[in-house]
């Protein structure tokens, strides 16, 4: 079974508290990432993402020049180690109802881990399993 280091991004990006969020989103498109790490100094005090954004920010209707971070961050950051299983990952998102996970090695971050990390790889696994000569049917789609 595959580990979460396997599949992590192992250069998370991060952002100060004091960034704004029109700021940490411009990060974020730059870096094709749907998070970032809100660091204070060198301590993690939070995680910000797109969902926080549009659903923290945006929705509100506040200035997005002024509205930092930290306003709208999640804390603490939900983490898990990285040598647990890749479905061990899985299960902790849905349960925590989160779609990205911190990776830490003896308590110190070294990446982060997304649903879209999780899915390319269910993706290359099921096609490596059918490659192998593996069986796969399209499903039947019928109209009443």
């Amino acid at each position: 079974m595959s580990t979460v280091s396997k599949i992590m991004n192992k250069k998370p990006k991060s952002v100060g508290p004091k960034t704004s969020i029109a700021s940490a989103a411009k990060t974020m498109r730059s870096g094709r990432v749907g998070s970032l790490f809100v660091k204070k100094g060198k301590a993690l005090v939070g995680v910000v993402t797109d969902t926080d954004i549009v659903r923290r920010a945006v929705a509100s209707g506040k200035p997005l020049g002024k509205l930092t971070v930290e306003k709208i961050m999640t804390s603490p950051v939900c983490t898990i180690e990285e040598n647990s299983t890749i479905d061990d990952a899985q299960d902790m998102m849905a349960d925590l109802g989160v779609r990205h996970l911190g990776v830490t090695k003896g308590g110190a971050i070294v990446g982060v881990i997304s649903v879209r990390d999780l899915l390319l790889h269910y993706k290359r696994y099921a096609q490596s399993a059918i490659s192998a000569g593996g069986t796969y049917s399209e499903p039947k789609i019928s109209q009443d």
